[in-house]
């Protein structure tokens, strides 16, 4: 069983940056999945970014790319999701997740996830 806990969410302006922390306690193995999640009111969960376990390289979706960066200290267990260029329709709930099974490329279907953490609310104002 994994445990994922997020923090760092907030109310921030149009321009701004926020930091968004994940720690992951429970049993995770290298190379499975762990990811960054959204969900906007009335909109279906979307991928954001993924790493795999004790692996730095990291996938984005379209809409993140070039302005988020995704990071994981394994050391402290703990992944990050740095937001910045934070626009409007960034507002979200925001989810980390991990998966059971290694998968390459890293997966970009909730489905494909088996652990989730309860969120964090990013609202960004226009």
């Amino acid at each position: 069983q994994v445990q994922l806990v997020e923090s760092g969410g907030g109310l921030v302006q149009a321009g701004a940056s926020l930091k968004l922390s994940c720690v992951v306690s429970g049993r995770i193995l290298s190379g499975l999945p762990v990811g960054w999640f959204r969900q906007a009111p009335g909109k279906e969960r979307e991928f954001v970014a993924g790493i795999l376990w004790r692996d730095a390289r990291a996938r984005y979706s379209d809409s993140v790319k070039g302005r988020f960066t995704m990071s994981g200290d394994f050391t402290k267990s703990t992944v990050y999701l740095e937001m910045n260029s934070l626009k409007f329709e960034d507002t979200a709930v925001y989810y980390c997740a991990s998966g059971k099974k290694i998968l390459l490329p890293v997966p970009a279907r909730a489905d494909e996830y088996d652990y989730w953490g309860q969120g964090t609310q990013v609202t960004v104002s226009a």
